[in-house]
Order: C-alpha cells, then structure tokens, then sequence
C-alpha cells in the first residue's frame, strides 16, 4: 500500500491536507446536505457524531496507506470547502478509484477541477499508479463533466448497482490511464 508523501497539494486557489478531528463540524455541514448527497452512495450524515468517526476512519486509513481523503481548503479564508479521495488501491495493478464531494455553496466555481487536476498528478505522479477509475451516478452530469474534462473516459454502465434508502440507482463507470494523462496534462 502506498504512503502518502509530499502532502499538502497546493493548488492557485485551494490547499488539499489531510483532515484531523477540527474538520468534524465542516465535514458535517458537506456530508449532511443532501443535495450534495443526491448522487453518492450512501445516505446524507444525519448528526455530527457520524462526522467525527468518519473523520476517525480517515485518518486511519492515511496511517495504513489504504484510504486517501485529502479536505480542499480555500486558501482566502481557509474554509473547508469539499473533499477529493483515493481508494480501494490494487498495489498490483498500480490501480484506485477517485471519488469527490463539493459543498453545494462553492458549486460552478472551478474548484473540483482545480482540487482533481492536483489530485490526478499526485496519483499519476508520487503514487506511480497507472490508473484511475471513478464510479457516478448517470444522471450526476456536473460529475461526468469534471471527469470527461480531466480525460477520463466512460468505459460502463452497470444497472441497478447501487441502493441508497429506497432509491435504486445505476453507476457509469470512468477511467483514466497514466499515459493518456502525461500526453493531455496542462
């Protein structure tokens, strides 16, 4: 499993760290919305208890190397703002999926590009992974629009995969390789 050197990620507008116990009350208010919510695979936090063992968890898995959720930090005021994420690592394979979550306040303003972009060469780059995968749900159109404008490319479509509360969803399945990256990068 990978250590996660060379942390923070500095990016013009934003400073992805990783999340200590502070970041509870914040990761609450993103995680609890349930427009930020609406497409993710589990159901919105419902108090602020849920936020701290997540925040707990987190940190566990930056100990262990398996679980890399970096908070995105505004640098003008530094609020937390949103959250991007490594996982389900297959050393082999030099492989993981991404995922993201962007509180609704700072939606359209370019920062989950900006957080990716950062989070991508940092994979791609220290991590020496190959490739990056990332599961949406079809009718999250901002979300296949931040990955189609980073390169990755919609590889399939998996019926009725997931099941939050009563709602039964599909997940479009992206990918992303290394080299592809390298010839397309900023």
């Amino acid at each position: 499993m990978p250590t996660f050197e060379l942390l923070p990620l500095v990016t013009p507008r934003l400073v992805l760290r990783p999340l200590g116990e502070a970041d509870a009350p914040a990761f609450f208010a993103i995680f609890s919305d349930p427009a930020v919510m609406r497409f993710w695979s589990s159901p919105p936090l419902s108090e602020v208890a849920q936020a701290r063992e997540s925040v707990l968890q987190i940190e566990a898995g930056y100990r262990c190397g398996d679980f890399l959720q970096l908070g995105l930090e505004r640098q003008s005021d530094a609020a937390l703002i949103g959250t991007c994420t490594l996982f389900s690592f297959h050393a082999a394979s030099r492989r993981a999926e991404m995922g993201y979550a962007l509180g609704r306040p700072f939606w359209g303003a370019g920062y989950m590009h900006e957080a990716l972009t950062a989070l991508v060469t940092y994979a791609f780059g220290v991590l020496n992974l190959h490739r990056l995968e990332a599961d949406i749900d079809p009718r999250n159109r901002a979300s296949a629009r931040t990955l189609e404008r980073l390169g990755f490319q919609q590889e399939g479509y998996l019926r009725e995969r997931w099941i939050v509360g009563e709602e039964i969803s599909d997940t479009a399945w992206y990918g992303l390789l290394c080299w592809e990256w390298q010839n397309s990068a900023p």
